[in-house]
């Protein structure tokens, strides 16, 4: 199917329910999911996303991610306030990759940055190049 739509046209559809079907899921029945804040273009974060992630982000407007260490849903800012708002969901080319475009309230990365891709390689170095918009320990109370 992902093969057939490269021959498509602009505004040429396909039910969603139908082409869903076709997700190219892993051996672990995921797919890595890219946030982009909607507005600036801005890389936020990557994550995991299984079929019934992908269903209730689609269902709710709130992003809602697989967490692979907890084992469970993990629906964006449900203990930190911080979340994400779809604005449109996208697919690459193959199917196997998902790009969210959001809007994200305050930081997405659980260090209290912005983005979560604040390590730059510059020449020979690993530079920090964010400092945290919130102290983690105010995001994450114990």
């Amino acid at each position: 199917m992902w093969k057939e739509l490269e021959g498509y046209a602009r505004d040429r559809s396909l039910p969603w329910l139908e082409a869903s079907r076709h997700l190219p899921f892993n051996q672990d029945g995921l797919l890595p999911a890219i946030a982009q804040q909607h507005d600036s273009g801005e890389v936020l974060m990557m994550a995991w996303m299984n079929r019934e992630a992908l269903e209730e982000t689609l269902a709710t407007g709130r992003v809602c991610y697989w967490s692979r260490s907890r084992g469970k849903l993990w629906r964006k800012g449900e203990s930190s306030g911080q979340v994400q708002l779809l604005r449109e969901m996208r697919f690459d080319c193959d199917g196997d990759t998902i790009l969210l475009l959001v809007d994200q309230t305050g930081p997405a990365c659980h260090s209290g940055r912005r983005s979560c891709f604040y390590n730059a390689v510059r020449d020979d170095r690993l530079v920090v190049i964010d400092d945290p918009m919130i102290d983690p320990e105010t995001l994450y109370p114990r």
